[in-house]
């Protein structure tokens, strides 16, 4: 959720001609508002998200024009005000054309992905209003900070992407912190597929376009909404009680697309397998998408994960088990800052391991020592500090394979029940939330009533190749 901003109460007295006035509401109104944070305080971004309010839900209508790749949206907000608010900002890559909130057409001002709405008048603490913003534009045009993370071609558009996605194609309020439900309408031309995220609401038709709605009853982080759109083989349906959503694209050879589909009908099973470590899947519907676009990841849309061709060998498999883990550990219990990155791809990659050890593989402590053994102690892995790996590093190798080599560490140094517990109530605290690595380590001690700073600090903030000792889990 938002940070709330605290409003300035303030009481107006008004003498006149020796008479005692008392403040019209409009007056007291605007005493007590100020302008919403053109950001919600992240040290990395400090532009990313914004202040002033918290979203509950947003419906989000857009129409993708493959072969020009052109998108036309209008989406609908809805926010409560967590201060008195005389303006606010929301996050917008593409121009916007017209804004209203409750309704009545208001002033606003676009610079970069920063759009700057002033409503009519001023929003009280507490007050839930509604913002709707028409836009238009080409994604794959729109760059902040030098980068696009549209991918497209003329037949196919994967709008996915880490850690900054949303603003290409829908208004928001653009951080993990903020997390709401939404419902999702993409319109492509007839013929044409679009998957997102959650519950599939069925397509309707109308002067040779076609419109697919998804509903997603869950709290979700922006960056994890996506839409796929292009020719796509579906196969939906209900597996091990668990019900899926798979698609492939058709821009993919025969075999490959037999291949892809194959490794994403494991889906269900091994969601069922994640819920004996972590509890209960948080969400209502599971399965996947595998584009024939370059997309060179794979991401743990809410729901959804999203995929490039993977095969369906050993790297497919760990593939889909990362990202489904981290719809527990990522989507669930979501970063606060994303200089807390480690707490998703540390425990999604040693996850990997776990469920080869589970499913007849090696031991994730032989995982563990054989990576140890096979780096030096100068190599570049031990340099960065994991709790804190700078926005530059932020998907970097150290973070994931370092990562996990962390977390099986502390399951051997505290023990398996133990360790299990941890993860347990660790999702059972933070879920729908956010979490920092500093809550972590609090957990992991009050868990195993060791004190473990000096094993946190060695592998998380040293710098260096923690020393092979018990302490440190390598013995």
């Amino acid at each position: 959720m938002s940070l709330a901003a605290r409003g300035r109460r303030l009481t107006a007295l008004v003498a006149a001609a020796g008479l005692l006035a008392v403040p019209s509401v409009v007056g007291a109104a605007e005493a007590r508002t100020a302008p919403g944070a053109p950001g919600i305080g992240d040290p990395y971004f400090a532009k990313a998200g914004n202040g002033g309010y918290d979203v509950h839900h947003y419906d989000i209508g857009v129409r993708y024009t493959l072969s020009s790749g052109r998108l036309d949206g209008t989406t609908t907000v809805t926010s409560r005000a967590t201060q008195g608010l005389s303006r606010f900002n929301l996050d917008l890559a593409l121009p916007a054309a017209t804004v209203t909130v409750d309704g009545t057409p208001v002033r606003f001002s676009q610079k970069g992905h920063e759009l700057v709405v002033t409503p009519s008048r001023p929003i009280p603490q507490g007050g839930t209003f509604t913002t709707t913003v028409t836009y238009a534009g080409v994604p794959d045009d729109v760059y902040r900070g030098g980068v696009n993370p549209w991918i497209s071609s003329p037949t196919e558009v994967m709008a996915t992407n880490e850690p900054h996605i949303a603003a290409w194609w829908f208004p928001s309020n653009d951080h993990p912190r903020d997390k709401a439900t939404f419902d999702i309408a993409v319109t492509v031309p007839a013929g044409q597929q679009a998957i997102s995220n959650g519950d599939f609401g069925g397509t309707t038709s109308a002067g040779g376009w076609d419109t697919w709605r998804w509903h997603v009853p869950d709290p979700m982080a922006t960056y994890l909404a996506f839409f796929a759109a292009g020719r796509f083989q579906i196969e939906s349906g209900v597996a091990q009680g668990l019900p899926y959503f798979n698609a492939v694209s058709t821009g993919l050879e025969e075999t490959n697309r037999a291949k892809a589909m194959k490794l994403m009908r494991r889906s269900p099973g091994i969601v069922r397998w994640l819920e004996t470590q972590l509890g209960p899947y948080p969400f209502s519907s599971t399965g996947g998408v595998t584009t024939s676009l370059f997309a060179g990841f794979a991401l743990e849309n809410q729901g959804r994960p999203t995929y490039p061709f993977l095969g369906n060998g050993r790297y497919g498999r760990d593939t889909v088990v990362h990202e489904l883990a981290h719809q527990w550990v990522g989507d669930y219990v979501s970063v606060d800052r994303w200089r807390d990155i480690w707490l998703n791809e540390g425990f999604a990659t040693w996850f990997e391991w776990r469920y080869a050890e589970a499913h007849g593989g090696q031991s994730a402590q032989k995982a563990l020592l054989g990576r140890y053994r096979g780096y030096a102690a100068d190599d570049p892995v031990w340099d960065p500090d994991l709790a804190d790996p700078g926005k530059d590093h932020l998907f970097g190798f150290a973070v994931y394979e370092r990562g996990g080599m962390a977390v099986q560490a502390l399951r051997h140094r505290i023990g398996d029940d133990d360790f299990a517990r941890l993860l347990r109530t660790w999702v059972q605290r933070n879920g729908d939330g956010t979490a920092r690595v500093g809550g972590l380590e609090r957990l992991a001690e009050e868990v195993s009533g060791e004190r473990l700073g000096r094993f946190f600090d060695a592998w998380l903030r040293s710098g260096r190749k923690p020393a092979r000792t018990a302490a440190n889990g390598l013995r």
